[in-house]
């Protein structure tokens, strides 16, 4: 059945938290990498994640809550959101450049739509192939600084794989999300509902990191900064970003959805400016009415 909602104001603001949050976690990403290996990064956060949740939403891992009920259905969606898409996502910060990683993950809003048509059996519209093609092209002004030569110099890696893989881990994930299996009780408790996620994907987590260790993965420099880089990725890019992710996709429709995660570069771009000391130029303001284009299109019916 193909979703018709339209974006409300508050849906809006739902789907935009996230990739703030995204880009955040992006420059703090890049910030951690020679501080703690990728895999261990994840892990921290969701176990940080874990415990901020329990007390809100603790009462799902009683027997009776709804959790071990439907455990496949969550162990899917902790290993694809929690164990599998941020952890791709730092591995490619190591062995990828930041601007090749963010081109890479442009292509989510395809990604979105093709795995809805071929395993969801979502219809895909005309408005939303040209939302698609307008995301990209306000990602690629962003990336270019709009200077098209800047693209052609690009050169993809085995490192860009990871973010390849992570945007299709990020589709399911979100696909799976608007499948009601669960009690009611448990999908009107946001904490609960996020919990029953987190607690199979911090083990997933577990094993990745486990397996990264086994292979002889450096050792973790603590210090005062890692500590609370790690806490604020928790409780934001983790915490934060999937509460209202989850919220909007349930209000809209993934394939709508997916538009905004191309807000990510930009915001990452504004960001640049407020702390980093960059001047705006024309192509930031190029590439906001391309991607804002873009929701709009994708979002009318």
């Amino acid at each position: 059945m193909t979703q018709t909602h339209r974006l409300s104001p508050g849906t809006i603001v739902l789907l935009t938290v996230p990739p703030l949050m995204w880009a955040c976690n992006a420059v703090l990403g890049r910030m951690a990498a020679p501080l703690v290996p990728p895999m261990t990064l994840n892990l921290l956060r969701w176990a940080v994640a874990l415990v901020l949740l329990l007390p809100l939403g603790g009462w799902v891992l009683r027997p009776a809550g709804g959790l071990w009920r439907h455990w496949r259905r969550f162990s899917a969606l902790g290993l694809l959101g929690v164990g599998c898409y941020n952890a791709l996502q730092y591995l490619a910060l190591k062995t990828s450049s930041p601007i090749n990683v963010t081109l890479v993950a442009s292509s989510m809003p395809l990604w979105m739509l093709a795995v809805g048509a071929l395993f969801f059996g979502q219809r895909i519209t005309r408005r939303q192939v040209v939302g698609a093609a307008l995301s990209i092209a306000g990602v690629l002004v962003v990336l270019s600084h709009g200077e098209w030569a800047h693209l052609r110099a690009l050169r993809l890696v085995p490192g860009d794989v990871y973010v390849l893989l992570a945007a299709l881990a990020w589709a399911f994930y979100s696909w799976l999300l608007i499948q009601r299996h669960e009690p009611e009780a448990v999908r009107a408790d946001w904490a609960a509902f996020l919990l029953a996620q987190v607690v199979p994907g911090v083990a997933w987590s577990g094993l990745f990191a486990a397996g990264e260790w086994a292979l002889g993965a450096p050792p973790i420099q603590w210090s005062a900064t890692l500590v609370a880089m790690v806490l604020f990725i928790a409780a934001g890019p983790a915490v934060l970003a999937f509460r209202c992710w989850g919220a909007g996709v349930q209000r809209s429709d993934p394939s709508v959805a997916a538009f905004f995660v191309n807000l990510t570069p930009l915001f990452a771009a504004l960001l640049s400016v407020l702390f980093l000391g960059e001047t705006p130029a024309w192509h930031h303001a190029l590439a906001f009415v391309l991607i804002v284009g873009s929701i709009v299109a994708s979002a009318l019916h």
